[in-house]
């Protein structure tokens, strides 16, 4: 057989395709293309500001795709409107007077950041209000100026892994089971155990988070006075997807004398509060309509810790629980009880410190805030009373501080996007 004639009988061997065409030789086909990999933009997990109430935080923020990475984009504007009784006679740091009545901002704010990659950051600026029971409630120009200022939050965050990050500058609280601005919790004011606490601390902070376990432990300012003398943390475990138990607290390391700066700054840095040490233990159960949060606090200033008259320190312990029920997609009721007391007499007024309405003093609060909400728009009203007891004169509620409960209406209509 001639060469040819092998050549056209292997062909003749080869299948034949439909349609009766010769198959397509590897040799003869295009080299195949590398797979084309998009980058996926905007699908961070955001979760600061932390929401921990019936106003949901915005699932779809805007974001804008930059040099470098995904920013985020959010805000709360938010106005309310209240009337109390046995307004303080306290004046604040520019000789403005609690008020009977007033209309005003809770929020007018927006944050800015950047929540994936290694390098992440968080900026949150504009006005406040915080209105918290037991205490006098000055506009929010003036809280704003007297407390953390126009930039309230500003910190960076290093991501090392999925579980470890460190993050530095000006950050929100590692303490307590209230949140600082209204539209983070389930009530318009903060109670009477928030008063216990701090807000905004400078420092630097690691955070742990794996599976049901998260964590964090700081060195701060304390009550914001500029100097790293405190430790802080907490730690919560998920028992499941609709239970999670947490402990939280802080104490300073060493003393603070804020008596001699001026009124202004001592606004935020209570001396008593900032030589402090506090603990609290909380419970969440979140399931279907149900939001549930009972916790337990106490907080100690030592002997050592005052520098004025008094010559003995304090103690406080309380426990708070707060729950909401959603009835609807848009209508729900939130509500909480609370009682606190002081340790000492009212015998003690010249030989101890004040954490409440004076030594051997007690409180009781309640309140009741019925919600409304459409997409990102909530509408809500509220009623709180605290009842004192054992109030030292000049301590208490009223001009002249010596009234034994006050009670506050409230309306807050607004949205946060």
């Amino acid at each position: 057989m001639t060469i040819k004639t092998k050549l056209l009988a292997a062909v003749a061997a080869l299948p034949v395709l439909s349609g009766g065409a010769l198959p397509v030789l590897a040799a003869d086909m295009p080299a195949a293309k590398a797979p084309v990999i998009v980058e996926e933009h905007c699908k961070a997990a955001i979760s600061t500001p932390t929401f921990g109430g019936l106003i949901k935080a915005n699932p779809n923020p805007a974001c804008i795709v930059t040099g470098i990475g995904d920013i985020y984009v959010g805000g709360a504007i938010t106005g309310f409107a209240y009337s109390q009784t046995n307004a303080f006679g306290i004046l604040s740091p520019s000789a403005e007077q609690d008020r009977y009545g007033r209309v005003d901002f809770t929020n007018l704010q927006g944050w800015v950041q950047k929540a994936d990659g290694p390098l992440q950051f968080y900026v949150h600026a504009g006005l406040y209000s915080i209105p918290a029971l037991g205490l006098p409630l000055y506009s929010s120009l003036e809280q704003t100026e007297s407390l953390f200022g126009p930039i309230p939050v500003a910190f960076g965050k290093w991501q090392i892994n999925d579980e470890w990050s460190i993050q530095a500058g000006r950050m929100f609280t590692n303490i307590g089971s209230e949140l600082l601005f209204s539209y983070q919790n389930l009530n318009i004011s903060r109670g009477l155990l928030f008063n216990q606490e701090n807000f905004i601390n400078h420092g630097v902070q690691v955070n742990y988070a794996s599976g049901p376990v998260a964590a964090s432990v700081a060195v701060v300012d304390g009550f914001y006075s500029g100097e790293l003398n405190w430790v802080t943390g907490f730690a919560t475990y998920k028992l499941d997807d609709s239970n999670t138990i947490g402990i939280n607290g802080g104490t300073h390391f060493s003393d603070f004398d804020a008596s001699t700066r001026s009124p202004r700054f001592q606004f935020a840095t209570i001396n008593s509060l900032q030589n402090s040490s506090i603990i609290s233990v909380n419970y969440t159960y979140a399931n279907g309509p149900w939001i549930i949060t009972p916790y337990f606090q106490y907080t100690t200033v030592d002997r050592k810790d005052n520098y004025f008259s008094p010559i003995i320190g304090g103690e406080t312990w309380g426990g708070a629980l707060l729950a909401g029920y959603s009835f609807t997609d848009n209508f729900a009721l939130a509500g909480r009880v609370e009682y606190i007391a002081q340790s000492g007499t009212r015998f003690d007024t010249l030989s101890a410190t004040s954490l409440l309405y004076g030594p051997g003093s007690s409180a009781f609060s309640f309140t009741i805030t019925p919600t409304f909400t459409w997409d990102r728009y909530f509408l809500r009203g509220e009623f709180a009373t605290v009842q004192a007891y054992d109030v030292t004169p000049g301590f208490g509620f009223g001009r002249d501080g010596t009234k034994r409960s006050q009670e506050r209406y409230l309306v807050e209509t607004g949205f946060t996007f």
